[in-house]
């Protein structure tokens, strides 16, 4: 991997609330972070789970939406910067408009094992 800045992605670019999944991810074999753009069309959700042993912050660029922990709701709107604390309780609904945000992590430890892929 060249140890040049460069331009990643745009996500003004990207069709962010309007279907399900990952939009962009961060491709570079030797790297140390994990960074995607996740998107959620309106009204659907991620449902509640106990995060990687990894913290988390999140950039809500699209919304609004809702994030459910084991204390509470965090109501989301554009622009918020969300931390999601290692091995923290999460679920995230889309509102009407759909959510969408940047996700950033330390690159995670894979052994080359995905789990299979879900369809709705």
């Amino acid at each position: 991997m060249s140890n040049e800045p460069r331009r990643m992605a745009n996500t003004a670019e990207l069709p962010i609330g309007k279907h399900n999944g990952a939009l962009w991810k961060l491709e570079p074999a030797e790297r140390g972070l994990d960074a995607n753009v996740i998107s959620l069309a309106p009204g659907e959700q991620i449902g509640q789970h106990q995060g990687p042993a990894l913290d988390v912050l999140l950039h809500v660029l699209a919304g609004p939406g809702v994030l459910r922990t084991d204390s509470g709701q965090i109501d989301l709107a554009v622009g918020d910067i969300i931390y999601l604390p290692a091995h923290s309780q999460r679920q995230f609904i889309a509102g009407d408009g759909g959510l969408g945000y940047f996700s950033v992590h330390q690159r995670k430890n894979t052994t080359g094992l995905m789990p299979a892929s879900r369809t709705s």
